[in-house]
């Protein structure tokens, strides 16, 4: 299968969305947040296994126009994300224009994002606070950064915080019974709030742990513990992935929707893992493959990734997550280039 000609299908539909239809409200490039991030990230991969200029250059002009404009994001969680890919681009041009805005949010990240006990990084969003509280998301919104920007700017310190963070949320958000990863967790009340093992929240730290690996090639502590904490949960995925490849918008329970940006997500996370040594192949690559042809069943003929939930807040309860709407996104579309781009090294 050609998968090039698949990503650059998926880059096209990304490229062409406008964000006007109210039900797509994630599937848009034209902000600066946490769904374009993910896409940016995923676009970026894209570029770098494919070696394809008209990507790097559509990269250069995304970020060209953004800096350029006068209104800055507000500065919380999901806007840190766009920032990953930002730092890419830097380490691959060498633009010091890009230097400052990186450097800003670092030192947001640092010294005025909100934090949780333990210094945790509170899930703060445009909206709400979310006073003392962990999610999933986090990792890979900020944690990735971090890691990306203390190797390119040569800053230790970022790597170690990195890694620290993914050691206080697999503390408070991995299940000790199954290996998998619970949405969130609260400080003011100490619980899982829902109890809720939502596919996209796990899928979140299945490719962030690889990532953080392989931006950093760390050996220390830390992240060996993260490596054991990752080969829990893909052993518990691999329990639950259904038959058609996919999985459930919570994970285990089966009456809920197949959802498409998770599958896309723990297919590269899994494939990656097998490739990097972490996992045996003959019973992870199987599973890894599985699920990636079902993603690929899920990309129609326009390039829109079909079968991802909307963006979901952490519930007080399991039916919050049963009711997110389904449709494609940004995010849904990056994740799949991750996806596609760990299948082109492998294929």
């Amino acid at each position: 299968m050609e998968y090039k000609a698949l990503a650059d299908r998926v880059l096209g539909m990304l490229q062409r969305a406008d964000g006007n239809d109210p039900s797509r409200g994630h599937l848009t490039m034209n902000n600066w947040e946490w769904p374009t991030g993910v896409a940016l990230y995923g676009i970026y991969k894209t570029y770098q296994q494919s070696g394809d200029g008209a990507i790097l250059d559509y990269l250069r002009s995304w970020y060209d126009d953004m800096l350029s404009r006068p209104e800055k994001p507000h500065r919380n969680v999901n806007t840190v994300a766009p920032a990953l890919a930002l730092t890419c681009l830097y380490e691959e041009t060498g633009e010091e224009r890009y230097l400052a805005e990186i450097e800003g949010w670092i030192d947001w990240v640092l010294r005025e994002m909100p934090r949780t006990e333990h210094g945790g990084l509170q899930h703060c969003t445009v909206w709400n606070k979310h006073y003392q509280q962990l999610w999933c998301d986090t990792l890979f919104m900020v944690g990735l950064f971090l890691a990306k920007a203390g190797v390119v700017l040569k800053r230790p310190e970022l790597v170690e915080e990195a890694e620290y963070q993914f050691l206080i949320h697999i503390r408070y958000l991995q299940d000790k019974k199954t290996g998998l990863f619970f949405h969130g967790w609260t400080f003011d009340g100490r619980h899982n709030v829902a109890n809720a093992f939502w596919a996209r929240g796990n899928a979140w730290f299945t490719v962030a742990a690889v990532e953080l690996y392989d931006i950093t090639r760390s050996q220390s502590a830390a992240m060996r513990l993260i490596r054991e904490a990752w080969r829990e949960q893909a052993l518990a995925l691999w329990k639950l992935q259904r038959v058609n490849g996919l999985f459930t918008t919570l994970v285990d329970v089966e009456e809920t929707y197949c959802e498409t940006s998770a599958t896309a997500a723990i297919a590269y996370g899994v494939l990656k893992g097998v490739r990097l040594g972490w996992l045996p192949q003959e019973m992870y690559r199987e599973m890894g493959m599985l699920s990636a042809r079902a993603v690929i069943g899920q990309i129609d003929e326009t390039g829109a990734v079909q079968g991802v939930s909307g963006g979901t807040g952490m519930g007080h309860d399991l039916q919050h997550y049963k009711d997110i709407i389904v449709t494609p996104t940004a995010y849904g579309q990056g994740l799949t280039f991750l996806m596609l781009t760990e299948l082109m090294i492998q294929q």
